[in-house]
């Protein structure tokens, strides 16, 4: 019998793969979208999101126990794996930046409340709607990008994540 031969980078790639599986285990749930398809991280944020809608506002907070709008996305990506800064203008500086009209689910949408600086942020669950912690109404909830008031206060988006 012949001995087995493996070069330094199967190895490698072997036990990442293996570090990678035991993290997605540890965690209590497969990272994937709702249909079951393995490896669409931007889904698996949408529908991680659209899992948080009733949950509290709280503002400063970034768990499920209350969110502000950062403190949601902050969240919703940590629990991919994924660091995010903390703060919306941090926010706005991270990750690839996409085009109002080629947006899709798990980019990040932001909004300048004011009509003039950025303050508020939230994650693309569809083609038209995301998934924010608004302070008004004290909930996470899903609304459409295409409202008046939405696509008037439109200021961005980033992607965190590829395909």
């Amino acid at each position: 019998m012949a001995p087995i031969r493996l070069d330094v980078r199967t190895l490698v790639l072997s036990l990442l793969v293996l570090v990678l599986a035991g993290a997605c285990a540890q965690k209590g749930r497969p990272i994937g979208s709702p249909s079951g398809r393995r490896g669409a991280p931007g889904a698996s944020a949408a529908a991680l999101a659209r899992s948080l809608v009733g949950s509290p506002y709280r503002n400063g907070g970034a768990d499920p126990d209350g969110f502000d709008c950062s403190g949601f996305v902050r969240y919703v990506f940590g629990e991919l794996g994924l660091a995010v800064p903390r703060s919306v203008g941090e926010q706005l500086a991270t990750g690839e930046r996409v085009n109002r009209n080629r947006l899709r689910e798990g980019d990040v949408v932001f909004f300048a409340i004011d009509s003039r600086s950025v303050s508020h942020v939230g994650i693309v669950v569809s083609d038209d709607t995301f998934v924010h912690a608004p302070s008004s109404r004290g909930r996470v909830r899903e609304e459409s990008l295409n409202l008046a008031y939405w696509r008037s206060r439109f200021a961005g988006a980033r992607r965190f994540v590829r395909r």
